[in-house]
C-alpha cells in the first residue's frame, strides 16, 4: 500500500503551490508600472529665481522597495562652460563651405559641461506604489520626496511617469522599461524611426517660464554622416521666430538685407555604454555677426537620454537644456523636456 503523506506535508505542498508564484507576481507588481529602469528630466525652474537647476539620468527600481538614481546636474548657482563631444561630423553631412549650403557647418559637437563624464549625483531612496502613483523618499540630509503619476503605454512596453509633486522640483518626466541602460539604438535607427516624435517643454530665459508642447520633431529630416556613423545634422533653412534682427543679429538675420535665419542642428551619440545623446544648435548669422565659422557664443546644449522599450526599441528622448550664458545669469537658458511617440 502506498504512504499517505502527513497532512503538515500536504498543507506544505499546496503552501508552496499557491503562495509563491503570487509572491513572485506581487514583487514584479511593485515596480513602479512593472518597469525596473527609467531615465528621467526634472528640473526647479521659476521664473523670478537666478538659481534655477536641470537634472538628467536615470532611476533603477528593485522589487524591494528601493530606488537608486545617478543624475547629472546643471545649476545656475555653478554654471558650467559648455565643452566639445570630441565629435565633428564629416564631409558628408557639414560642409566647411558655410553660405547658403544645404549643410551645416563642419563644427565639433558641444554639449553641457561634464555630460561626457560620470553622473555628479548618485543617491539610494525607497519607493512604494499606491494605484496609479509612485512615491520616492530619498535618503539625503535634505527632505525631497516625490511622486509620480504612472502611465503605462498601450502596448505594455514602456511606462512614463508625470511628476504630481516634488518638494523640489517644479516640472519632470520620465519614461520607463525593463531594457538594461546600457541598451541604447545607433542613430540609422533614430533617422529610421517610422513614429512621430513631438517635444513638450517648459523652458527658463530671462526671468520668464515658456510652456511648449506637442512641436514636431522632424528626425527623418536629419542628415547621416558617412564617417561618423554616430551623429545626425540638419540644416533649417529658415525660422520665423529665431535667428531675427531683433535676437541678436542686426546685421545678417531675418528682416536684414542679408535676411539669414537658417538654424544649424547636431545630434550625436556622447556614450556607446549608455543612454547618452546630445543635440547642439544655433543660429547661422549669431556666428556671422562674430566672423566666426563655428558659434562659440550662447548656442543651446541639449543632453539627452534615449527612451527604449521592453523590445530594446527606440522611443525619443528626455532632455535638458544647461545653456548656461558667457555673461550673466539672466541670459542662460534652460528647459526640461520630452521628445517621444508616447505622451
Amino acid at each position: 500500500m502506498r504512504a499517505v503523506p502527513p497532512i503538515a506535508a500536504v498543507l506544505t505542498f499546496l503552501l508552496a503551490c499557491t503562495i509563491a508564484p503570487w509572491s513572485a507576481a506581487a514583487s514584479t507588481a511593485a515596480l513602479p508600472g512593472g518597469k525596473a529602469t527609467y531615465v528621467v528630466s526634472q528640473g526647479h525652474l521659476k521664473g523670478a529665481s537666478n538659481q534655477n537647476w536641470v537634472r538628467l539620468g536615470s532611476y533603477r527600481f528593485s522589487a524591494d522597495g528601493t530606488v537608486t538614481a545617478a543624475l547629472y546636474l546643471w545649476w545656475q548657482r555653478h554654471p558650467e562652460a559648455r565643452q566639445g563631444t570630441g565629435t565633428t561630423p564629416d564631409s558628408g553631412c557639414t560642409t566647411k563651405a558655410g553660405g547658403s549650403a544645404s549643410r551645416p557647418r563642419t563644427c565639433e559637437v558641444l554639449t553641457a559641461g561634464g555630460f561626457t563624464g560620470a553622473p555628479d549625483e548618485n543617491r539610494t531612496g525607497t519607493y512604494t506604489v499606491s494605484g496609479n502613483v509612485v512615491s520616492i523618499r530619498w535618503k539625503i540630509a535634505q527632505t525631497w520626496t516625490e511622486q509620480w503619476f504612472v502611465r503605462p503605454s498601450s502596448d505594455g512596453t514602456l511606462a512614463r511617469l508625470d511628476l504630481k509633486h516634488s518638494t523640489l522640483a517644479t516640472h519632470g518626466h520620465g519614461y520607463g522599461s525593463n531594457a538594461a541602460l546600457g541598451t541604447r539604438r545607433a542613430m540609422s535607427s533614430v533617422k529610421a524611426f517610422s513614429g512621430t516624435l513631438r517635444q513638450d517643454l517648459t523652458s527658463w530665459a530671462g526671468g520668464k517660464i515658456v510652456n511648449s508642447s506637442g512641436q514636431r520633431f522632424g528626425h527623418s529630416s536629419f542628415r547621416a554622416c558617412a564617417s561618423t556613423t554616430w551623429c545626425l545634422t540638419y540644416l533649417q533653412p529658415s525660422s520665423s521666430g529665431a535667428c531675427q534682427k531683433s535676437g541678436g543679429c542686426p546685421k545678417y538675420g531675418g528682416g536684414t538685407k542679408a535676411n539669414v535665419s537658417s538654424i544649424q542642428y547636431y545630434l550625436t551619440k556622447v556614450s556607446s555604454s549608455d543612454r547618452r545623446d546630445t543635440l547642439w544648435h544655433w543660429c547661422t548669422c549669431l556666428a556671422m555677426e562674430r566672423g566666426q565659422f563655428c558659434y562659440t557664443g550662447n548656442s543651446h546644449v541639449k543632453p539627452l537620454m534615449q527612451i527604449i522599450d521592453d523590445r530594446g526599441a527606440f522611443r525619443g528622448w528626455v532632455g535638458a537644456e544647461a545653456s548656461f550664458s558667457t555673461g550673466a545669469r539672466g541670459a542662460d537658458m534652460l528647459a526640461v523636456f520630452r521628445i517621444t511617440d508616447f505622451r
